[in-house]
């Protein structure tokens, strides 16, 4: 892992110190942490999809756009109502784009998520890649008669994301599309078995920090003499571990038999 060196005004530095010390961790995971959300930010979830409409649209987009929506009034099935909706909903956002009314554009545009941007893509592969590995750890384990506690495994199990929070929810939806396309095919069987991969609550955050506790071991194994996915017993825990918010783990004791 690299070291950077910053010169910070003292008043900056002893504000960071409070805050690191009220929040439960070092100094140096704080800006550690804030680092990476400056330059890999997780999107927030606050923004409608409606406000992806345009507030304005170029007369020649306009009509482009209405005469899709006409054409589809023609070929859809009068007695079948999908998700493209029916020829009525279609002539109606026709319409809407024809007068020109501008606060009904949200309608226009209904259906239309925010991008899932790049680094969130690859944050979701980095996580199916790193329960991959868990999963084949954890196995190669269980063959070899490697006893480890139940709460350990219990933390390593993939639940999916929450449909409920916009991001997670197509977070949730580019696992299913990566997995229709062929790819983590292991993760379908976990899927059905977390209703559909609907985790209930938030899990983004915990992946996070179990990623990074991930990467730090794997970076460690590529600096040694040996250079494989199996996780021993001890680098499974501490994936585990990361499961528990820093600010929490002073209190936080597994239990021991």
């Amino acid at each position: 892992m690299a070291t950077i060196a910053v010169r910070i005004a003292d008043e900056t530095r002893d504000a960071l110190l409070e805050k690191a010390q009220r929040d439960g961790v070092t100094l140096s995971d704080l800006i550690r942490e804030r680092l990476e959300e400056a330059v890999f930010p997780v999107r927030s979830d606050d923004t409608a999809t409606s406000d992806f409409a345009p507030t304005s649209m170029d007369s020649r987009d306009r009509h482009m756009f209405s005469m899709l929506h006409r054409i589809l009034a023609r070929v859809l099935d009068p007695d079948e109502n999908l998700e493209d909706g029916d020829r009525d909903y279609q002539l109606k956002r026709a319409r809407t784009l024809e007068r020109g009314y501008t606060l009904e554009y949200g309608s226009a545009f209904a259906g239309i998520d925010p991008e899932l941007s790049m680094q969130d893509c690859t944050r979701v592969k980095d996580i199916l890649d790193m329960f991959r590995f868990i999963d084949f750890s954890v196995a190669k384990h269980a063959k070899a008669g490697t006893e480890i506690e139940d709460d350990v495994l219990s933390d390593l199990v993939y639940r999916g994301f929450d449909f409920n929070n916009t991001l997670e929810g197509q977070m949730a939806d580019y696992v299913e599309f990566l997995i229709d396309s062929g790819r983590w095919q292991e993760r379908r069987q976990s899927i059905q078995d977390s209703d559909g991969g609907n985790s209930h609550s938030q899990t983004l955050d915990i992946y996070l920090r179990m990623l990074a506790e991930y990467r730090r071991i794997s970076e460690a194994h590529q600096r040694g003499e040996r250079w494989d996915h199996f996780l021993t017993q001890t680098e499974l825990e501490s994936i585990a571990d990361a499961t528990v918010h820093p600010s929490h783990r002073g209190q936080f004791k597994r239990k021991t038999k």
